[in-house]
């Protein structure tokens, strides 16, 4: 027997009634704790950015150098 057969059907009016109960027992984070955690996403990207620029210098660089290698 699958899960959804089991389960009891409920109106939209019920619905909406259970969806704004499950609503109310979400905990939002502070204002202060928002703009931490941006301020980290910010910096973790500008730190990925710079890495991935870098690893892609070197990258270039070590090509390069192979490619040139039998040329005059």
């Amino acid at each position: 027997m699958s899960e959804t057969s089991t389960k009891k059907r409920v109106g939209p009016l019920t619905f909406l009634a259970q969806v704004r109960q499950e609503a109310r027992k979400v905990t939002w984070t502070s204002l202060n704790e928002t703009i931490a955690a941006s301020i980290m996403v910010v910096i973790m990207v500008l730190i990925a950015s710079v890495f991935f620029y870098v690893t892609d210098g070197i990258v270039g660089v070590v090509v390069r150098f192979i490619t040139n290698i039998g040329s005059v």
